[in-house]
């Protein structure tokens, strides 16, 4: 009897899962699934100890549907990648592994790591078989007329979507149970060696089942308000599935084909369209991380931006860190995502543009906190947002516009709703001068226990339009140089 093992990495569900999918084909098969954490390399990235939680949570979850399959997930840990290819050679062996099934991971060490996997379990003869499963189209199959990695996001989703409708991805449903005989007590999984920091189980239900039920509930209705929502974070305006589908607890072509089912029009037209832009947004990113493998490596899309002088200033990182600014907008959305490992999309641009174009600090910085934070921390999507928002990157917004974090704050919380829920120390400054409350309490001799800004914003605009001019100029290129394809 052939054994047939399914390689778990970020793809933690049974329904729509590709290696699981194909693992499970032949009926007689014996299948098996392993799960690797690799703490050491978790560290090397930044992955957030709310998100080590939620993967352990669902990882329980997942045991018990695979179990109620005929499936036994096993589990190990070791230190790093380089290890874990060498555990997964012993345990083919031990286990007399005939195939090993997987999902590609995108990112460069990732995709190191799996070719290594793959030249050695080959020459012990075991077949390897990778699938596209995190995206909804693959990597490379978007092109320009001249066959290049689109580097704008407009032409390239408009490409997507004429694939789309031309021929949808196939979602696949969860295996048949099989006829295995199943250990009495199944492999405990032990908490992970990596911090573990409890997350809110209300906010974000780990699990399969609970990514399925939110994604349904979401789709019925919310998602046909998500246009004028979607911007306004004291509202629950979001689908809030960012960290189901970085862990996999859910995957894009689930999203895709229960979006059409509630709302059938949204390939061609109507208001469902702006959240199916979002997942083209997922997509297009991790196209880029294998068109331009730099981008795993700390390298700015945009050449010329090298030459930017970043200031050193650990003061006003840390305060940026901290919530503590001086500007309202800014500080709630720190703090949000400092108590919950979560931040609304537009904060994440807003807070973003801050660090860079306020204080001038260098992007990669924040990049590096937002992964260390963020329940949902995905490489593709966060180098994405941070490189867009530093105009450093593909599809960059002009390093001269500049958010104004005051009438950002304006304009997206104009009560101060998101504000106060927190920053309790402004709940006496009324609505009208929530966005200046020093302004308000030097007016009406008041004290808060709130900071002054610590930098002034056309002052720092103009610092910020200077030091990018004078990169461009250090660099003697046009500023749409960018970095090569490596397709």
């Amino acid at each position: 009897m052939a054994t047939h093992l399914v390689w778990l990495r970020n793809d933690l569900r049974i329904n729509d899962n590709s290696a699981l999918w194909a693992a499970c084909r032949q009926r007689d098969a014996n299948v098996v699934a392993l799960f690797i954490a690799t703490p050491q390399q978790w560290r090397q990235h930044d992955m957030s100890p709310r998100q080590a939680d939620y993967i352990w949570h669902s990882l329980q979850l997942l045991q018990q549907a695979l179990a109620a399959k005929g499936i036994v997930l096993h589990y190990y840990q070791c230190a790093d990648f380089s290890a874990s290819v060498d555990y997964l050679a012993a345990f083919c062996r031990e286990q007399q592994v005939d195939a090993l099934f997987y999902n590609y991971q995108y990112e460069f060490n990732e995709r190191e790591r799996d070719a290594a996997t793959e030249r050695r379990l080959t020459q012990q003869g075991v077949t390897v078989q990778g699938f596209d499963d995190s995206v909804l189209l693959p990597p490379g199959s978007v092109r320009t007329g001249s066959q290049k990695m689109y580097k704008v996001f407009t032409p390239f989703s408009k490409a997507y979507l004429q694939r789309l409708r031309i021929s949808l991805p196939e979602c696949l449903p969860a295996p048949e149970p099989r006829s295995q005989t199943l250990p009495q007590t199944l492999p405990a999984l032990a908490p992970f060696d990596y911090p573990r920091q409890a997350f809110d189980h209300q906010l974000f239900p780990p699990g399969e089942a609970a990514a399925l039920q939110r994604l349904r509930a979401f789709c019925r209705q919310p998602v046909m308000s998500y246009p004028e929502q979607r911007d306004l974070p004291a509202l629950d305006g979001t689908s809030r599935l960012s960290v189901c589908l970085a862990t996999g607890t859910l995957s894009p072509r689930q999203c895709l084909h229960r979006l059409l089912h509630e709302q059938p029009q949204t390939l061609e037209q109507g208001r469902a369209r702006v959240w199916l832009n979002e997942l083209i947004w997922r997509d297009f990113y991790r196209h880029l991380l294998v068109a331009f493998p730099a981008l795993c490596k700390n390298q700015p899309f945009m050449t010329w931006t090298k030459q930017v002088a970043w200031q050193d200033n650990p003061h006003h990182f840390t305060a940026w860190q901290q919530g503590k600014t001086g500007y309202p907008i800014v500080d709630a959305a720190m703090r949000q995502m400092n108590r919950t490992g979560w931040m609304h999309n537009r904060l994440r641009m807003i807070t973003a543009s801050f660090l860079v174009k306020d204080l001038q600090i260098n992007w990669q910085l924040g990049e590096r906190y937002f992964m260390s934070m963020l329940i949902d921390g995905d490489l593709a999507a966060n180098n994405g947002g941070w490189q867009w928002a530093a105009s450093t990157g593909t599809d960059a917004a002009p390093y001269f516009r500049i958010f104004n974090p005051t009438t950002q704050g304006e304009r997206f919380d104009k009560q101060g709703e998101f504000i106060r829920r927190w920053l309790p120390e402004l709940a006496k400054v009324p609505d009208s001068a929530i966005h200046d409350p020093h302004g308000w309490a030097k007016k009406n001799h008041q004290r808060l226990d709130y900071p002054s800004p610590i930098v002034e914003h056309k002052a720092a605009r103009e610092k910020t339009l200077a030091i990018f001019a004078a990169a461009r100029k250090a660099s003697h290129v046009m500023p749409l140089e960018s970095m090569n394809e490596q397709f």
